[in-house]
């Protein structure tokens, strides 16, 4: 053989052998580059068009289910793929799917925590800047998560007075069996109250080592700041302290009431450091409705009451006996909720009847603005009525309060963004220290009796009020 065809047998061996390799070196990169992607996105991505396509339907099916008002109920993050650009083709075989990436413009992704987006009907109504802790501090509003299962309507519920102070009886009989608050309310009692977004309960104590009791006064009521934890425990997230022992032991220990209540975080109306704080109203947001809350108290009808009431120099309780400030609070709170609730101290104490400032007043207060009138202080139950169209619960009675064997209850509302939408009284016994709900021939009575006393509205067999 002669040496040019031996050169030329050796070239196109070495041809055939390099294009062998440039081949297989080409295959290996696409297996490469396809499992490289699988690996990424936790699945091949096809088509442009197709992955938009999947990702919309995905979006409509699962990411953006929404609930009155535009809340949105699954996070965009749980959505793949969401807020991110469309891949593209030739993401499949890991050539450009990195340039692709830093050619697109990333879609802006929404942020489904912050609570303008979750409850953009309330920004849209009233304009509050509720991603803004600062501005949610200097109103005193609460955004809350949703405690029930209804994500149209906002549930409230309040009760009447309680008391923490281990020298009475109930609180030194919760100490004896355990210091749990289930020895002094009932279980199925507390799951109720945890069962509502707002619950409400009138504080009637203040919490403290200090001050000395008024002198004079047959009954002061102090308790340790620890026992606060209570109020969480039995289901309250609000208190109101607007009543007649919140000042028992003085200013020392008002003052520590209102530092409890702030280090355990539990929003509070009625009292303060000024009449500035003690007549700001409460707001709560929840399920994308704003209801709005004030305490007052007329108890004691006195010009120089052992309760102090607070001025622009002193601390002390929200009066509204010469109720001007409260009519002008309530105007105020108007534009500002879609529910207004006036949580009230007033009447006489140990009776059904309702007194002459309850019926001057309750007129008033409806025509400032209130939806409804919640009322506390005669320790019993009272009538429920109405006053220009404004439901009234004239007293809701002792809660958990003293040794005595006493009818009480509970008053719950379902609200949304146009109103109420249902009102339940929930009959409840204090008896031997302890509070349960009334189930059977107890509840029938209570209610038999709530009826006799209440001719102006009507009340059902499971304590739903028209009127």
């Amino acid at each position: 053989m002669k040496r040019s065809d031996k050169s030329k047998l050796i070239k196109i061996f070495f041809a055939t052998v390099g294009a062998t390799l440039l081949i297989g070196m080409v295959c290996l990169l696409v297996v490469y580059g396809v499992q490289n992607s699988v690996r990424r996105s936790g699945k091949i991505t096809y088509e442009t068009a197709s992955a938009t396509e999947a990702d919309e339907g995905k979006k409509a099916d699962d990411g953006m289910k929404k609930a009155a008002g535009g809340r949105v109920t699954e996070s965009l993050d749980d959505i793949p793929n969401a807020g991110k650009p469309a891949a593209s083709s030739a993401s499949a075989s890991g050539t450009d799917s990195e340039a692709t990436a830093t050619e697109e413009e990333p879609a802006e992704e929404i942020d489904t925590s912050a609570n303008s987006y979750i409850h953009s009907g309330v920004v849209e109504r009233f304009g509050d800047d509720l991603d803004n802790p600062e501005y949610l501090a200097a109103n005193k509003i609460y955004v809350m998560e949703s405690r029930d299962d209804d994500p149209e309507c906002a549930s409230l519920t309040f009760a009447g007075d309680i008391l923490f102070d281990d020298e009475y009886s109930v609180m030194s009989k919760l100490i004896r069996n355990g210091g749990e608050i289930n020895a002094g309310i009932d279980i199925s009692l507390i799951n109720k109250m945890k069962s509502s977004d707002i619950m409400m309960v009138n504080n009637e104590f203040p919490y403290s080592y200090g001050g000395s009791p008024t002198e004079g006064k047959t009954y002061t009521f102090r308790a340790d700041p620890p026992t606060v934890r209570y109020i969480t425990d039995m289901g309250a997230n609000a208190v109101g302290i607007a009543n007649n022992h919140a000042f028992d032991f003085g200013e020392t220990a008002f003052m520590d009431t209102l530092t409890t209540l702030e280090e355990a975080g539990i929003p509070y109306t009625g009292g303060g450091r000024n009449i500035e704080e003690a007549s700001a109203p409460l707001y709560f947001v929840v399920d994308d409705v704003k209801i709005g809350i004030i305490a007052a108290t007329q108890i004691e009808r006195l010009d120089h009451p052992d309760t102090r009431g607070a001025t622009d120099t002193q601390s002390g309780v929200f009066r509204c006996l010469n109720p001007d400030r409260l009519l002008a609070k309530i105007g105020e709170m108007r534009p500002k909720c879609a529910f207004l609730v006036v949580f009230i101290h007033w009447g006489t104490e140990s009776t059904t009847e309702i007194d002459w400032i309850q019926q001057d007043q309750a007129p008033k207060i409806a025509e400032a603005g209130a939806d409804i009138i919640v009322g506390a202080h005669p320790h019993v139950l009272q009538p429920i009525g109405t006053s220009k169209g404004v439901p009234v619960i004239y007293s809701l009675g002792n809660f958990w309060f003293n040794s005595k064997t006493l009818d009480t209850g509970m008053i719950r509302m379902d609200v949304t963004s146009e109103g109420m939408k249902d009102l339940q009284f929930i009959p409840c016994k204090q008896e031997g220290g302890k509070t349960h709900m009334s189930a059977g021939e107890e509840k029938d009575r209570i209610l038999s009796d709530m009826r006799a006393m209440s001719p102006g509205v009507s009340i059902d067999g499971e304590g739903y009020i028209t009127y």
